[in-house]
């Protein structure tokens, strides 16, 4: 479990610190309030862990390795010109500094940068132990559209497309699960499966299809919003998502409709609820609520799940945080939507 971030002058932040949820954690802030950036840094910090010690023969952390592999991993998932550029920059705040505590110590790990960094941080607590499960990313898009020959091109080419794409479509590709854990799975499956009206099959050819009674059907000619159901059927399926670790989820409401919203919420609960630690950033009221309905339920009373509320101020983000929504703050893009439903009861009644 990753319990705590703080961060001093990242991005549009000057300083946070942000106290995680063991099963839940929702992001909610207005566009531009650097959502997203807190769910790439706390993935690109798992993530080159991770990748370090799935390594053949690989030994324990150096600070020399984790120096330029951090970096790297950084540059290649915000894309940025420079490392540096990810430094908040404002007079007399010239560095970067992030820790993260996790619940096993072995993994705690601090870090900075300068205004100035090209392509290496500084390590200031290094982890004796690499995490030894991968954290999943799923962006704003789905993937199984340009899954087919993407990570061949991506890692032979130069592509300017965030590393998140080509590291989640790694895990797309696994094989499915099998073994002991298959009814955990298929329980998980069968609720996206009948949203989906179909499985999602990757063929030999290199392609994905919705698959059902009445055959298969290219991924591309399936609706977007059941394509994104069908990227996190696809990573249940091959067990990504069952190996007690990390979830980053940004936007999981865009393109979806307000029924296959609820399905999306109740499939976040049910991940966290087998031991993945879910983070989801998101603007959506709809959303926001229908997670708030199904921790009210009784059966999810022992469900440990945090908010986060990203406020703009004359000196960067600010985060209100807690165990309920009412603890986040006003949240403009939130408002606006209740406001809207008065107007129409209003104009309507």
């Amino acid at each position: 479990m990753l319990q705590r971030m703080i961060i001093k002058n990242f991005t549009v932040f000057s300083k946070s610190d942000l106290e995680f949820g063991r099963n839940l954690n929702v992001i909610v802030g207005e566009n531009g309030t650097g959502k997203t950036h807190l769910l790439k840094l706390a993935y690109s910090v798992l993530a080159t862990s991770a990748e370090e010690g799935r390594k053949p023969h690989a030994t324990s952390p150096t600070k020399s390795v984790y120096q330029t592999r951090l970096a790297d991993k950084l540059v290649n998932v915000f894309r940025p010109e420079a490392l540096g550029r990810l430094a908040r920059r404002k007079q007399g705040r010239e560095r970067c500094d992030i820790t993260l505590i996790f619940e096993q110590s072995n993994w705690n790990i601090a870090f900075g940068f300068a205004t100035n960094s090209k392509s290496e941080v500084s390590i200031e607590k290094l982890p004796t132990n690499w995490l030894d499960v991968p954290p999943v990313y799923l962006p704003t898009r789905e993937l199984l559209t340009i899954f087919p020959n993407f990570v061949s091109v991506y890692e032979s080419h130069y592509l300017d497309f965030e590393e998140t794409w080509r590291d989640t479509c790694l895990l797309l590709g696994t094989l499915l699960q099998k073994g002991p854990r298959e009814k955990q799975i298929r329980e998980l499956l069968e609720p996206l499966e009948a949203a989906m009206g179909g499985l999602i099959e990757l063929d030999k050819n290199g392609r994905f299809y919705l698959k059902n009674a009445n055959g298969r059907m290219e991924i591309p000619l399936v609706a977007e919003g059941l394509r994104k159901l069908g990227m996190l059927a696809r990573l249940i399926a091959t067990g990504a998502l069952l190996d007690k670790g990390y979830l980053f989820w940004d936007e999981p409401e865009a393109n979806l409709n307000p029924r296959l919203i609820k399905r999306v919420a109740k499939s976040i609960l049910d991940l966290s609820v087998v031991g993945i630690q879910v983070f989801v950033a998101t603007h959506s009221l709809f959303l926001l609520r229908e997670l708030e309905i199904l921790l009210a339920e009784k059966s999810r009373k022992n469900v440990s799940a945090r908010f986060f509320g990203l406020h703009a101020t004359e000196d960067g983000i600010v985060v209100d945080q807690g165990a309920n929504v009412d603890d986040i703050g006003e949240i403009a893009v939130l408002d606006e939507e209740l406001e809207q439903s008065d107007r129409f009861l209003m104009n309507t009644g």
